[in-house]
């Protein structure tokens, strides 16, 4: 059976915490900015943990499962 090819789209938006976890950035940061308020845009910031329901199916794409 063949190795299974790393998804490099799925490689590139998430990266894996040491425990694990996958963690992304939060989209609605890339332009139309000046109508956001500078608190929403802070948050915008932060990057998000990967709901548990998905992070399965994208560490298996990443090829860390």
């Amino acid at each position: 059976m063949p190795k299974m090819k790393t998804n490099k789209a799925v490689k590139a938006r998430f990266k894996v915490t040491g425990t694990g976890k996958l963690v992304r950035n939060r989209p609605g940061r890339r332009h139309i900015l000046t109508k956001k308020p500078a608190k929403r845009k802070r948050h915008l910031k932060k990057d998000a943990v990967v709901d548990k329901g998905q992070t399965k199916m994208y560490a298996r794409m990443m090829g860390v499962e």
